[in-house]
């Protein structure tokens, strides 16, 4: 990306203005967490935007500063309160991280008690400025508003896979979110590239159990890992059980047994950023279409606090794609708004 296209870019997403103070934020390897390529190269992309908007800063009058911290080695696991507290002294928050920050920097969202905005940017790669990052974010826009205000209709979805496989998801009792790629006011949270909209299933916790009753959210949620096939049985908004006989498998039984707070279906999302590619990399395939997370919701206007959230990807061209998802309005209505496990963009105009 031209540097002139990348200064408009800053400009029209992120909005720096005279005395403001700009942080960026970068995860480092350490002890048995290895360092990689891509990752290096994340560590050099995070300098040179640095130096950009270094120059932007004293053409404008506002402050920017970098700060290392050691990598947690888990998406999603807490950062360190010296970060998180020095991150919370400023106006812009940039994570350009190997392990996302988002459930640690997600907590000033629509804080008005704050003048902080946050962009986090986990496993951002240089090649998304000619992707994702380079998308029509007005667009991108329209469309994350139009997919929130349906999520906000529907009171439940149901989804096929391409293994067979079929979830039904409560959206009862909960609001949805959309990332629309501005990150410009007070309060504001986006992961960049943006171009989604989610809503968390409703969990029925205790505080709401007697009211709604148990979580209508059940099925199996098939994922992908390194060419073995996992299903994870779901009741009540949480899995009950690990199908298969593969090493991954038993991995994942041991994983959800330690902590029962990583059972919880954490997200429904879907990606609407038309330039977005698949490659393998989650920050920018779940920005392609159909994406479903379980552990932490507490960050997303859900109940569920843990120390982890983990998103899995079912756009076309993935191993295990979402064929259909169908939205169940709260009219009696049915949406489909992912066929043939691509979002039908034409609902959006």
């Amino acid at each position: 990306m031209e540097i002139d296209t990348q200064i408009k870019m800053f400009n029209d997403v992120f909005a720096p203005k005279t005395g403001e103070k700009i942080l960026f934020l970068i995860d480092k390897p350490h002890d048995d967490i290895k360092d990689s390529n891509v990752w290096k190269g994340r560590r050099e992309m995070a300098f040179e935007w640095y130096t950009v908007f270094k120059k932007m800063g004293e053409e404008n009058q506002f402050s920017v500063d970098i700060l290392e911290y050691p990598a947690t080695g888990i998406h999603n696991s807490p950062i360190p309160k010296k970060i998180l507290q020095e991150a919370f002294k400023s106006n812009l928050v940039l994570a350009m991280t190997e392990y996302s920050a988002t459930s640690s920097l997600a907590s000033i969202r629509n804080n008005k008690d704050v003048n902080i905005r946050v962009a986090s940017m986990p496993m951002i790669e240089k090649r998304m400025e000619e992707t994702a990052l380079k998308a029509d974010y007005a667009e991108v826009a329209s469309y994350a508003m139009a997919i929130e205000k349906m999520l906000n209709n529907a009171v439940g979805a149901d989804i096929s896979f391409s293994t067979g496989d079929h979830l039904y998801l409560d959206l009862r009792n909960r609001t949805a979110l959309s990332d629309k790629g501005d990150c410009s006011k007070p309060g504001q949270f986006i992961n960049f590239p943006s171009g989604e909209s989610c809503k968390v299933p409703y969990e029925a916790t205790s505080d709401e159990i007697d009211e709604y009753g148990e979580s209508k959210t059940e099925g199996v949620l098939p994922a992908h890992y390194n060419n073995e096939i996992v299903r994870f049985e779901v009741k009540n908004n949480k899995v009950v059980n690990v199908l298969g006989d593969n090493k991954k498998a038993e991995e994942m039984k041991r994983f959800f047994e330690e902590n029962d707070t990583h059972r919880n279906i954490a997200e429904l999302g879907i990606g609407c950023n038309p330039n977005a590619v698949i490659t393998g990399n989650i920050l920018e395939d779940e920005k392609v279409g159909l994406h479903i997370a379980y552990g932490m919701s507490a960050h997303l206007g859900g109940k569920v606090d843990s120390d982890m959230h983990q998103d899995i990807c079912y756009s076309k061209g993935l191993p295990v794609e979402g064929t259909t998802v169908t939205l169940n309005n709260s009219d009696g209505s049915k949406t489909e708004l992912i066929k043939d496990s691509m979002l039908r963009y034409e609902l959006l105009k």
